[in-house]
């Protein structure tokens, strides 16, 4: 297992905030870099299409000033996630972009191509593609992806159905490369599960959905505080890829979400609503399972924080666990 060098020395946790549609914005993205994370934003966030070089304008000489003027605790890298399905009629023109002003990561989603991490690649960026199975992370590799995100049942927004546990040992049987871990991961101590289940890197969304810079509805936020693991509904019927989403605002746009029907997944519709008026995203919010551990709406460096504080305390706490027995033959009783 190993971090890629551009992110060495670089982060305060071994982390990556996931790219939320609509909501990840420069705001975000800078305060989450400053806080010592992985800030990413996916590309198509930037509309009208001209706003994506503002964007990236503004976010690298943001995070250059402050490195000038931090040389001890640089930001961390950020990144932008591109969507490489045929439906993106973006992408070649973002790419063209992204290269010009050097974006340190891209995520890729919804296919993995040779042509885009050719592209990435050709001005020293990495990609980390992000995966629901192990045959879709082995394509990726073979494609040319630097490392992978491994999407397991309980992410927010389009999700897999596996068991964290068991697609990432899968991957690592024959994968020594970087790879996060996605799904309902939301704190400090999930954090350091993911390593310990053999992940380099937690990826994070939806609790920052609930944070001061996200570009979210406050309802949104406050219904993020609000519910638990048990008001997550897991669908394809909004866009055609199954993803899981807020059963609070499945009621409120006026479906049952105990009788949802199937969508075609031939035919992803990325702004489709089930046919009601509701739009994906816009109306019906997407959140993972571990929103029940986001209990207020803080600055995106105040939830970095809480996460730090959480991950050491584990991190103490399985030292104090695993001492007893570290010079016995036979394994030990650990109390909570």
């Amino acid at each position: 297992m190993s971090l890629p060098p551009i992110l060495e020395g670089r982060l305060s946790l071994p982390m990556i905030c996931s790219p939320l549609f609509i909501i990840s914005n420069p705001d975000l993205v800078i305060a989450q870099c400053k806080a010592g994370v992985v800030g990413s934003f996916p590309a198509l966030n930037a509309r009208p299409e001209p706003a994506l070089e503002q964007w990236l304008e503004r976010i690298t000489s943001e995070l250059a000033e402050h490195n000038a003027r931090h040389p001890d605790r640089p930001a961390a890298p950020f990144a932008v996630n591109q969507i490489v399905h045929k439906s993106n009629d973006r992408l070649e023109r973002d790419l063209e972009l992204c290269a010009k002003y050097k974006v340190p990561i891209t995520i890729t989603s919804l296919g993995a191509r040779e042509d885009v991490n050719r592209s990435v690649h050709s001005y020293g960026g990495i990609v980390l593609h992000d995966v629901i199975d192990n045959a879709f992370a082995k394509k990726a590799i073979d494609k040319g992806a630097d490392g992978l995100i491994a999407v397991a049942s309980g992410a927010g927004g389009h999700a897999g159905r596996l068991s964290p546990f068991a697609l990432l040992h899968e991957i690592r049987e024959w994968f020594d490369g970087p790879l996060a871990l996605s799904g309902a991961i939301a704190s400090g101590n999930a954090i350091l599960a993911a390593q310990a289940a053999g992940a380099d890197l937690a990826y994070i969304g939806s609790a920052f959905i609930a944070t001061a810079e996200a570009n979210a509805d406050e309802r949104y936020k406050q219904m993020i505080v609000d519910s638990s693991a048990a008001d997550i509904v897991y669908s394809n019927l909004f866009t055609g890829v199954h993803g899981n989403y807020l059963r609070q605002s499945i009621v409120n746009a006026g479906l049952d979400p105990e009788a949802l029907p199937q969508s075609d997944p031939s035919k992803m519709n990325f702004g489709s609503g089930g046919g009601s008026k509701a739009k994906a995203w816009r109306d019906i919010w997407g959140a993972g399972q571990g929103v029940g551990a986001i209990k207020r709406v803080v600055p995106a460096a105040e939830l970095v924080a809480r996460f730090a504080d959480e991950y050491q305390a584990a991190r103490h706490r399985l030292n104090l666990a695993i001492a007893p027995a570290a010079g016995s033959a036979r394994p030990q009783a650990v109390s909570a």
